[in-house]
């Protein structure tokens, strides 16, 4: 398979699925310049460069879909996602539900988000739990190229709207991605990259790979964990998660967004209500603090999660098991 960036496999998967299916346009701020072999092979018509009025944009994609169009629409920042809150949650995410099913609106929006560039706290802000909380709306944040391929055409094929954000600090991440024009990644769909017994850690996105490296730290500790990377955050994948600490007994929630009422707390809630039985410690928490981003690079990455914090709260966990004589440590072969 080829080696993509997460730059290029997104492209690759808007040339795709524009290729396939006329109604598919791309719209946003600089698009015709940023995603210039789009505008090369489908035209001006097909992708356009827009004011940068985001309420502007995401308002006329509304209008696009509900007239049987399937725009993309690029709004860079996740920020400025709250320009654009009217037309995305009271519309997009509603009206199919108002209509009695009669109208489809099948919107993808996508945004950057996450410390890696130090654009400062207007521009990297983790919106990404507001938009969960949005019913009607969809929600992804893939961490590998593949999934941010398949996923991406999965979001156009659907017939509800859908926000992809790409975490900023994975725009250049290679990794193989299928040249299939039919790869699809469902919805909904969590991935178990690496496989445990002893300790459960979920994530997305960027912090995926930091959960990685834990495990692999841990690994040579003695200590297994497995990896959870939800890939969709809405719909959730429950059943993944709840297998997996089922199986373990413990659980850490890991991402890079304000633990404020976000994914963790969501995902932590789900444990506590559905798993409770199976839990040997506590569930823990590590999110980004409930405060804007530091524009400098030691600022910006003093508020993210990292692998010795992740190996730390696995290794402070422990002591707490209540019944760690009936489930020991496992080591890994």
């Amino acid at each position: 398979m080829p080696i993509l960036t997460v730059e290029q496999a997104i492209n690759q998967a808007l040339h795709e699925e524009m290729q396939r299916d006329p109604r598919v346009l791309v719209m946003g701020e600089g698009v015709a310049k940023s995603r210039a072999s789009l505008l090369h092979s489908f035209g001006a018509q097909r992708v356009r460069n827009t004011p940068l009025a985001e309420a502007v944009i995401s308002g006329t994609a509304v209008g696009a879909a509900a007239s049987g169009l399937r725009p993309v629409i690029d709004l860079l920042f996740a920020p400025f996602l709250t320009y654009a809150m009217d037309a995305l949650v009271n519309s997009a995410g509603k009206l199919r539900y108002l209509s009695g099913g009669q109208h489809e609106f099948p919107l993808v929006t996508l945004s950057m988000t996450g410390a890696g560039w130090c654009v400062g706290a207007q521009h990297n802000h983790n919106l990404e739990a507001m938009f969960v909380h949005a019913p009607g709306l969809k929600v992804v944040m893939p961490s590998t190229p593949a999934d941010f391929k398949g996923l991406l055409k999965t979001a156009i094929r659907d017939n509800n709207p859908v926000l992809l954000f790409t975490d900023i600090g994975l725009l250049h991440q290679a990794g193989e991605v299928s040249d299939d024009t039919e790869f699809l990644v469902p919805l909904g769909k969590a991935a178990v990259p690496r496989i445990g017994s002893d300790v459960t850690l979920v994530s997305y996105a960027k912090t995926v790979g930091i959960c990685l490296e834990a495990a692999q730290q841990l690994r040579e500790t003695g200590i297994s964990a497995e990896v959870i990377d939800l890939r969709s955050l809405k719909p959730l994948d429950e059943e993944a998660v709840l297998r997996s600490v089922r199986k373990t007994g413990r659980l850490v929630i890991v991402h890079e967004a304000s633990g404020l009422c976000g994914m963790a707390a969501e995902i932590a809630a789900l444990a506590a209500s559905r798993a409770f039985d199976a839990l040997l410690a506590p569930v823990v928490r590590l999110t980004g603090p409930d405060a804007p981003v530091g524009a400098s690079w030691a600022l910006e990455q003093a508020s993210v999660p990292t692998s010795a914090a992740v190996v730390q709260a696995v290794r402070e966990m422990l002591p707490r098991t209540a019944h760690a004589a009936e489930k020991p440590l496992t080591e890994l072969a």
